[in-house]
């Protein structure tokens, strides 16, 4: 583990810090030594109350800051960068969900372009040593071959969302081929787990089941996600950070490969590799709550994709890890928090 340590005198933005992931991964980086600025605008597109929650496990702790603010601020974000001249930067923020983006297209383009841009630009004017940034498994959009591999072409999302993390790949590079900036970015594969998001189906059904509430179960229960544990993210992103993209030697313009490039650039998946159905991930809720869901059983949901898998061959050679929480663990972890938070 030691080689992937961040000394405490390089500070790591972590943008985020009150989401899911972000919350997690500042604390793992304050457990190792870390100095953090944790950046958050805590909108309300779910739940305040458990952003704040998440943020009041950090607030306090030696070597935190907290900034509240929008990541479509340019001036404040700039201002941010060149007082606080962070080494490493972890963009977590963005305007999350497939569904949300099919009636709420304008906040995708705020925060997840418009906000991407101003980190760029932050990272390119103070001299960061490392981006790291969240795509999205959602770029896979119309691709059936699996497992999804960080190699294969991804120029057909079906949500605009899925779009917006296309396009931050695509900034990346351009900076990085102009610039030089070495990023890295990272397309997660249906994270949960304690402090977990409230629009994801895990908090949905496990809610609705204690409610005595039917639960929607999407393409008849069919579906297959790569259902990847929050501690195996946040590790994986931790070793990402000291492990600064380089450029790939043998890239060949003539058979350019997606994933690297001449330029200081790359892509990894981080998932548990290893897809479970919808119905089964019913079934192990309905056994850590020991009761059984009503379901509705519906069609596909438009932007919705039937399965994702994720080869993580890339990541584990890069950084030697990969996921491996069973999904039985993570989600008897999951009910354990949620009762106790919900009480």
């Amino acid at each position: 583990m030691s080689d992937f340590v961040i000394p405490a005198n390089e500070k790591v933005l972590v943008t985020g810090a009150a989401g899911f992931i972000g919350s997690h991964l500042c604390l793992k980086l304050l457990e190792q030594g870390s100095t953090v600025v944790g950046l958050d605008n805590v909108n309300d597109y779910y739940d305040v109350n458990l952003k704040e929650a998440r943020l009041a496990r950090l607030e306090g702790k030696p070597g935190f800051k907290f900034v509240r603010m929008d990541l479509e601020n340019r001036e404040g974000i700039a201002d941010l960068f060149a007082t606080e001249k962070p080494t490493y930067v972890v963009n977590l923020a963005a305007q999350a969900g497939v569904r949300y983006s099919i009636e709420n297209p304008h906040a995708y383009i705020d925060a997840n372009l418009v906000g991407f841009t101003n980190i760029l630009e932050g990272c390119r004017h103070n001299n960061v040593k490392h981006l790291v940034y969240a795509s999205s498994s959602s770029v896979y959009g119309m691709n059936t071959e699996m497992p999804f591999s960080v190699h294969h072409n991804v120029d057909h999302p079906i949500s605009l969302y899925a779009a917006s993390k296309k396009a931050n790949e695509l900034m990346a590079h351009t900076y990085s081929h102009l610039y030089r900036l070495p990023t890295t970015g990272l397309r997660f594969f249906t994270v949960y787990g304690p402090w977990g998001r409230p629009d994801m189906a895990l908090f949905l059904f496990t809610k609705a089941i204690l409610e005595g509430r039917p639960i929607n179960v999407f393409n008849e229960g069919k579906m297959r996600r790569d259902f990847t544990y929050i501690d195996d993210i946040v590790e994986g992103v931790y070793r990402c950070i000291s492990t600064v993209a380089q450029p790939n030697p043998n890239w060949n313009s003539a058979k350019p490969d997606p994933a690297t490039s001449s330029a200081p650039y790359r892509v990894f998946n981080i998932g548990n590799n290893s897809p479970v159905e919808l119905m089964y991930m019913i079934e192990t809720i309905e056994k850590a709550l020991g009761v059984t869901a009503e379901k509705n059983m519906l069609p596909m949901q438009d932007g919705d994709v039937p399965a994702t898998y994720a080869d993580v061959e890339a990541l584990t050679d890069a950084v030697g890890f990969k996921p491996a929480t069973s999904i039985e663990t993570g989600i008897g972890n999951f009910v354990e928090w949620y009762r106790s938070f919900y009480g």
